[in-house]
């Protein structure tokens, strides 16, 4: 029987914001109740507190927000934050909710300290010591566990158990236990003594009270959830950042009275492409442009984390949130809001910290699981107590030491916590990675492929020497051969001419100009009162005219020429007078970066169009030993695909359109922010600043936040299966346990703050 042929649905992205999560198996119960929706793909991350939400764009968001509220969590579509909130020190706003941690922290700390000293301290136990810790303990169990307590029965009424659940029926389960024991036992006897003990042993249950344990632990996981969540938010303080540098208001001009351009302040947001705005030294630029007048310093380091502010003048470009640390500029907007490179970074770092690398979703499956096999095994080391015959009172205080231990939280914050922390720091050294997925590529490469031109060069032709005939000037020659070349628009035109303004300074008059195509151009140039009919090309440009070049010029132009440069002869009134060589210049920082690839472990090959003669040159003076040139755009991926069938993990490192596909083809794909927007595109690395040692800087961070990861993975882990034995034998008590588990989320956030401190190998100084 046939079926009708269903089309593809036509899929949208939603982002939710979750509340009430808290811990690992919470955001898996919310990602399995959104993916039971026809056509729906969620992934919840607990460090973020956001679903990211692929869903058919005829669903309508609500069905995704009330399908999160069943689930008896809260979700709404995030909107962001004003740009006048916060403390002005890059501090999120006032958050209720930690306002609120830390007050229920502050009273339950307060009422815990005395209780636990008496239960600790025999010798401080006066008479009715036992009624005094019951009236303090009794607020901390029932208001300071509150948010623990509303959790579990939200969870029992879906169905589900976590984290929460473990905490209240522990903390109840001990209160209950001492209540009884005080009412209907021998504990409420004056002048009971209560000796502590890290162990459980028998005995008659109604004569111990477990209060220390039950406020105890409600205040030890209290602090675990306060720190937790401040250190999440401190993990999210770069991004935050990121999004607070551009600027507030800026100067623009309007037309005024008689037609005459006036400065009016507004808001950026109403801010138009097109626009012209005035940058004044000090203040930021508003968003992306180029400078229509003025010439300044713009320092860019919150952007590209480069020390060093660039030489920018007419018909440079600008990016927003950089500062103006020079002159006054005029400036005329190109992109605003979304679309400019600041907004541009902001969504690939958050869309990195909000995706999920494979070892986040093994540890997701474990925490789902996680609080119903530990019910089972507390309900199993009662049983076990109970029957190996050491009484109730022993029984009761293992199994909820094993409630209380086995907390999936570490679990849950192992990953996410240091995506927040490496991909936020990547951002502020101009590192942007595109998702979690990319830090086990940086793992396995072995193998880096350097684009040539942009990339290892400054892929900008520029002046190397200057060779003038003998009796000649050199100054004169590229003074002259400079005003020749001023009018034309061809790149060694433009270098030879800007060399000779930066020398000369201002250029002699031209007029009768002329562009010989593909050979060079002609001019007639006023120098010193004198005009010179002056011609400037190649050599069969001379040729044509008759012209013949001395023994002396013609060993300099070959030998030029085998240093892979370009060589331009400069003639007038007939006579050959000099030669200009002309090359795309090596970055100052390429030697080092490459130096440094080999010291990760990785073999560096120079992938070029070039000609082999100017490939090994430059691979020469780099380090790099292999190379490959003569290479067309199309074949590029062929190349790349080449050396992953000879067993190679390829990295690619490149800015041109040319280079997207090969990016695209590599197993890591890295992409100079200075070069073409399709190339960034394709790249599961973004470096916006146009050094190679970004390169450097960026594998490293990747490996150290993956690695970080596994530390934290490894710690969850070892602890539950080494902490919930011990437990389940009566090795620890139940407020020791609970320190401990509060103890094992703050540790593993604590060691993904670490990646604040990484350094980027080195900074340009030049």
């Amino acid at each position: 029987m046939s079926t009708a042929f269903q089309p593809p649905q036509a899929l949208g992205h939603i982002e939710l914001q979750i509340g009430g999560m808290t811990c690992a198996s919470c955001a898996m119960r919310i990602e399995k109740k959104l993916n039971k929706l026809d056509g729906v793909q969620a992934s919840v991350n607990y460090a973020t507190e956001k679903a990211q939400v692929t869903t058919p764009v005829d669903l309508d968001p609500q069905t995704l927000v009330a399908e999160v509220e069943k689930a008896g969590y809260t979700a709404t579509l995030p909107t962001p934050p004003a740009p006048d909130q916060g403390d002005g020190k890059g501090e999120p706003p006032a958050d209720a909710e930690l306002a609120g941690l830390r007050h229920r922290l502050i009273v339950s700390a307060v009422l815990t300290v005395p209780v636990v000293l008496l239960a600790m301290v025999p010798a401080w136990q006066f008479t009715y010591w036992q009624w005094l810790s019951l009236t303090l303990a009794a607020p901390v169990v029932v208001w300071g566990a509150w948010p623990f307590h509303r959790a579990a029965w939200a969870n029992l009424r879906h169905g589900a158990a976590t984290m929460d659940t473990l905490i209240s029926v522990g903390t109840l389960a001990a209160f209950a236990w001492s209540v009884y024991a005080l009412f209907l036992g021998t504990a409420g006897t004056p002048g009971m003594i209560h000796p502590f003990e890290l162990t459980v042993r028998s005995g008659d249950g109604s004569a111990n009270i477990y209060l220390e344990v039950a406020a105890g632990v409600t205040t030890f996981v209290l602090a675990g959830r306060y720190f937790e969540k401040r250190s999440k938010r401190q993990a999210g303080a770069a991004l935050r950042a990121l999004l607070d540098l551009g600027a507030k208001e800026v100067a623009v001009l309007r037309d005024g009275p008689a037609g005459r351009p006036i400065e009016t302040r507004i808001g950026v947001d109403q801010l138009r492409v097109g626009d012209e705005f005035v940058v004044r030294p000090g203040e930021k630029i508003a968003t992306d442009g180029v400078i229509v007048a003025g010439r300044s310093a713009v320092d860019a380091s919150m952007l590209t984390g480069e020390s060093v502010p660039v030489e920018v003048g007419d018909g440079d470009t600008v990016v927003g949130a950089t500062v103006n640390v020079g002159g006054r500029l005029l400036v005329r907007a190109t992109r605003i809001g979304a679309d400019t490179q600041l907004a541009q970074m902001a969504r690939l770092v958050e869309a990195a910290q909000s995706g999920k690398a494979d070892v986040q979703r093994l540890a997701d499956r474990v925490a789902g699981v996680f609080v119903p096999v530990v019910i089972g095994i507390a309900v199993a080391t009662l049983g076990g107590w109970v029957g190996a015959g050491f009484g109730w009172e022993a029984a009761f205080t293992a199994a909820v030491a094993v409630l209380i231990i086995a907390c999936p939280c570490a679990l849950g914050l192992a990953t996410p916590t240091a995506l927040l922390v490496g991909t936020g720091r990547g951002a502020q050294l101009g590192i942007l990675i595109k998702g979690p997925e990319v830090l086990e590529s940086t793992r396995r490469v072995d193998t880096v492929v350097l684009d040539k031109t942009g990339t290892v060069t400054t892929g900008v032709m520029t002046v190397h020497d200057v060779t003038s005939a003998a009796g000649v000037d050199a100054e004169q020659l590229l003074r002259v051969a400079g005003a020749a070349e001023s009018g034309s628009e061809h790149p060694i035109g433009r270098a030879i001419a800007a060399a000779a303004g930066d020398r000369a300074g201002l250029l002699p008059s031209v007029r009768d100009f002329a562009n010989v195509e593909g050979r060079g151009v002609t001019a007639t140039v006023a120098d010193a009162g004198h005009d010179l009919e002056v011609l400037v090309g190649r050599p069969s440009l001379m040729a044509d005219r008759g012209l013949e070049v001395d023994a002396d010029l013609e060993v300099a132009r070959v030998a030029g020429e085998q240093a892979g440069r370009t060589v331009v002869l400069v003639a007038w009134d007939g006579i050959v007078r000099g030669l200009v060589t002309v090359g795309d210049a090596v970055k100052d920082t390429s030697a080092e970066a490459v130096a440094q690839l080999k010291r990760l472990g990785l073999t560096p090959v120079l992938l070029t169009g070039d000609n082999a003669t100017v490939a090994h040159q430059v691979a020469a003076e780099v380090g790099i030993e292999r190379v490959i040139a003569e290479v067309l755009p199309q074949d590029k991926v062929a190349v790349i695909a080449g050396l992953q069938r000879d067993g190679k993990v390829v990295a690619m490192v490149g800015d041109g359109v040319n280079d997207a596909a090969a990016l695209a083809q590599a197993d890591l794909g890295l992409a100079m922010g200075t070069g073409a927007d399709v190339a960034i595109e394709a790249a599961d690395l973004t470096l916006v600043r146009g050094d190679l040692r970004a390169a450097v800087d960026a594998i490293r961070l990747a490996r150290r936040t993956l690695t970080t990861i596994k530390g934290n993975l490894f710690w969850a882990f070892a602890y539950n299966v080494a902490a919930i034995p011990l437990a389940a034998l009566g090795l620890l008590n139940p407020m020791i346990a609970g320190a401990a588990m509060a103890f094992s989320s703050v540790f593993v956030v604590s060691n993904s703050l670490r990646l604040r401190t990484f350094q980027p190998t080195s900074r340009t100084t030049h």
